[in-house]
């Protein structure tokens, strides 16, 4: 599935890297604490989180994620977009909570694959 697929799917909010939208989403990983992202998310994965400052753009190229999605109507500081677009990141956004867009990924298809 495509990260645009995931948008239009679950209705979330684009805030940056528009030019990503056609990255493959093979899987999901949620968590806030950078380390944990790092040591444990998957290459073509959506992040789902709270964290919004520009570090979290560093650890999604670093590990290859397809997008970001910031939970709870959260958005991205002004860098954090500034930064996503030069990346062609794509960060979403949505006003579930991490649990509830998380459960509507994995009755998506998305990670079901691995589980």
């Amino acid at each position: 599935m495509k990260v645009l697929e995931i948008q239009e799917l679950l209705d979330l909010e684009l805030a940056a890297g528009k030019n990503g939208l056609d990255r493959n989403v093979t899987g999901g990983y949620c968590g806030d604490l950078l380390s944990d992202v790092i040591a444990n998310s998957m290459e073509g994965s959506v992040w789902i989180g709270v964290q919004r400052h520009k570090n979290i753009i560093a650890v999604a190229v670093l590990k290859e994620l397809s997008a970001i999605i910031l939970v709870n109507g959260q958005n991205p500081d002004e860098d954090t977009r500034i930064k996503a677009d030069e990346e062609d990141l794509p960060i979403l956004v949505s006003q579930l909570s991490a649990y509830e867009l998380a459960g509507r990924l994995f009755e998506a298809g998305i990670g079901k694959e691995a589980g």
